[in-house]
């Protein structure tokens, strides 16, 4: 069995919304609120994220910091203290 390697290939600066969700740049054809690209995250700075994920769940994470593996759509402004983040495609 060959090892799988996981590599991104696109990556953007999130600004954390209470409305909008992750864009994948470039893909100016979807809504900001229906977001077909989910993405995991790199966070910068360690602190609590709140996101809407892939499945539509909201869920604040504390205490996170580096990768983050979870797809998620929307990180929200209000219960996010972490900084730096980064979305990973």
């Amino acid at each position: 069995m060959a090892n799988l390697k996981l590599q991104v290939s696109v990556a953007a600066d999130v600004t954390p919304s209470n409305t909008v969700n992750i864009l994948y740049p470039g893909d100016e054809t979807a809504s900001p609120n229906n977001s077909k690209w989910p993405c995991v995250l790199y966070i910068g700075t360690s602190g609590n994220i709140k996101v809407r994920t892939a499945g539509g769940n909201e869920i604040t994470f504390v205490g996170v910091s580096g990768f983050f593996p979870v797809q998620v759509v929307r990180v929200f402004a209000t219960g996010t203290t972490a900084q730096n983040i980064v979305a990973l495609w």
